[in-house]
């Protein structure tokens, strides 16, 4: 059955996710909201016009009422991140616009899947769980879906292959912290560095560093370059949504909250989940190596504090 979903702030994140979900099977209506209502009616006008190119869902803004009935709303309102600022330093601003967000959310579309793509991402999931009473499964962040996707992409220009054929995933903080997960990357069944061997494509030491710092640093180098980074974030988004809407049941490197992760208390940072109509399965941690899992632990620990202000500046408002 086609679904009606939201998309809470149509800046360019906003608009090219709706763009692209106009064209996302299953998705048969497209409600934008926004502060600025004439954008928002701009924005749906234009993305229906492209629409009808196509098999053309409902494509119109509306306030939050409008939200009513949705299966997934997109969050991504917020002050989107700027040349040399990392996504953490966006939590203060953040964190209140997203908090109001959710308020209107929840009493509007109850069952809703809340999907967040506001920066510190995150974070905003642990708002919704302790704040507001969103279930873990219904609080998810994009978080390293868009990493991993980069991961698998860099591994595949250095080998020559076709990115789906590379089973790779960046676990922990969507931002500096985050971990590229070698152990147990894998392509044709092989651990990913015994087949990069056997093809004549070895990955050195170096050149591990190298990717990594390339995928750690992707958007910043983009916002370098262009100002903002909203293509990449959009196709990640209209991808959790389609495993959402379809119930797909597949795996993705999202974020949601956590009670406890390698004895980090109340954290929210990506881990391999299934994704489908409920929302996200519980997390999977999957078998890492020393200095991976002390990374991870570290990068909990970051996230854990962030949420731990987030919610404490919410308490004094």
């Amino acid at each position: 059955m086609a679904e009606k979903v939201g998309i809470v702030g149509v800046g360019q994140v906003g608009a090219a996710a709706g763009f692209l979900l106009a064209g996302t099977p299953g998705v048969a209506e497209i409600v934008l909201v926004d502060l600025d209502r004439a954008r928002a009616e701009g924005e749906a006008a234009d993305i229906a016009h492209a629409a009808a190119f196509g098999h053309a869902p409902v494509v119109r803004a509306g306030g939050y009422a409008a939200l009513a009935g949705a299966a997934v709303v997109v969050i991504t309102a917020g002050v989107s991140l700027k040349p040399g600022q990392t996504r953490l330093d966006l939590l203060a601003s953040n964190v209140a616009v997203v908090a109001k967000v959710i308020a209107e959310v929840v009493a509007h579309a109850p069952e809703a899947v809340l999907l967040f793509a506001t920066n510190p991402v995150d974070v905003m999931p642990m708002v919704a769980a302790r704040q507001f009473g969103v279930p873990p499964s219904r609080a998810i962040g994009t978080g390293c879906a868009l990493d991993s996707a980069r991961f698998r992409d860099r591994l595949a220009r250095h080998l020559g292959i076709g990115p789906g054929a590379v089973h790779a995933h960046v676990l922990g903080e969507h931002g500096d912290s985050e971990v590229l997960v070698w152990s147990a990357a894998q392509v044709g069944g092989l651990p990913l560095l015994r087949f990069a061997e056997i093809i004549g494509q070895p990955i050195a030491p170096a050149t591990m560093e190298e990717i990594s710092r390339d995928v750690r640093r992707s958007a910043y180098r983009i916002k370098e370059g262009k100002g903002v980074s909203n293509y990449g974030i959009a196709g990640c988004i209209a991808r959790l949504t389609k495993a959402i809407v379809n119930d797909e049941q597949v795996v993705f490197s999202i974020s949601t909250p956590m009670e406890s992760l390698l004895g980090v208390q109340e954290t929210c940072v990506s881990l391999p989940h299934i994704l489908g109509r409920r929302g996200a399965s519980a997390p999977f941690l999957p078998p890492l190596d020393a200095a991976e899992e002390a990374a991870l632990k570290h990068s909990a620990g970051i996230i854990s504090e962030a949420a731990s202000f987030a919610l404490a500046s919410l308490d004094h408002h």
